[in-house]
């Protein structure tokens, strides 16, 4: 199911909908080439080690998924992005799988330069982490197709009163939900139950065998999602949208590079092809910032 990509470690075999998104055949990142001026920018401890040490949390298309098998090189959206970075930056990433809740503490130790894993920018972490960003996305909700309990586009959280919500661990699904949970008392109803869970597949299983009504994750990923016919789930639309950007420790001498490298591939024309491949042209921004405030 499409989280905000909840892990990569033991993640289970592809259901029958991730299974059947191969990875398109553009690659636009193949025509991308080093400029010297943004590569400048590089602290130079990056520069003399040639690498950008990437933890990446592969869960779902569009954002980064295992097409082939997890033995098999990752795909998706923000595995373009970056990839496409560190080639403008001249240095090759290194790219490591990892659990999307470990992700931000880990680069405050030294263990990442930057992690990905479709971050949505708000307040909270901007307190600990800082961020690039690369695309807007947000959050959203989809329920298996046939459901007759919600049928219109989330607009308030008192429409889930009653039902059970499933989302990632240490998402900002998770922490939407649990910090209002008090609507529904306050409406006189029932309190819907947050399910949380640490892997793809289990929240997609969770929903075909109904012990779930309802999912919260990425506008794109359920969007996606929603499009392959096995997948039986329908998209209720956009609750909140979001900033995604890349994360990197607080006051990284990382992002002004990585920053420059985005907004080269605005320019040149590389990112619009990225996301038109895959079908995220919604998700576009004008421009790469450093920490912008949280939509409210």
């Amino acid at each position: 199911m499409a989280l905000t990509a909840c892990g990569s470690g033991g993640t289970p075999a592809p259901t029958g909908a991730e299974a059947a998104a191969r990875p398109p055949a553009d690659d636009p990142v193949a025509d991308v080439r080093t400029v010297d001026a943004v590569a400048a920018l590089l602290p130079a401890d990056v520069r003399r080690t040639g690498t950008l040490r990437i933890g990446s949390s592969i869960g779902s298309p569009p954002s980064a998924y295992y097409p082939n098998g997890q033995d098999k090189p990752p795909a998706g959206q923000d595995i373009d992005i970056a990839d496409a970075v560190a080639k403008v930056l001249g240095v090759k990433p290194d790219r490591q799988g990892a659990s999307f809740e470990t992700i931000l503490p880990a680069l405050g130790s030294g263990k990442y330069d930057l992690g990905t894993g479709n971050f949505g920018v708000t307040a909270e972490r901007l307190k600990s982490v800082d961020f690039v960003t690369y695309i807007n996305d947000g959050q959203g909700f989809a329920v298996k197709t046939g459901n007759t309990r919600l049928t219109t586009r989330i607009t308030d959280l008192v429409q889930l009163c009653g039902l059970t919500v499933g989302t990632g661990a240490g998402t900002t699904f998770e922490k939407t939900l649990t910090d209002s949970k008090g609507v529904c008392t306050a409406a006189g109803k029932k309190p819907y139950e947050v399910k949380v869970f640490s892997e793809p597949g289990a929240v997609t299983t969770a929903l075909q065998q109904g012990r779930i009504d309802v999912v919260m994750s990425t506008i794109n990923g359920l969007r996606h999602q929603a499009a392959q016919p096995a997948a039986q789930t329908t998209f209720l639309g956009e609750y909140h949208r979001l900033d995604v950007g890349f994360a990197f420790k607080k006051d990284s001498p990382l992002t002004q590079a990585v920053q420059a490298a985005v907004n080269e591939l605005i320019k040149n024309g590389t990112y619009a092809r990225i996301l038109k491949k895959w079908g995220t042209e919604a998700s576009a921004v004008e421009a790469a910032r450093i920490n912008p405030a949280e939509h409210t």
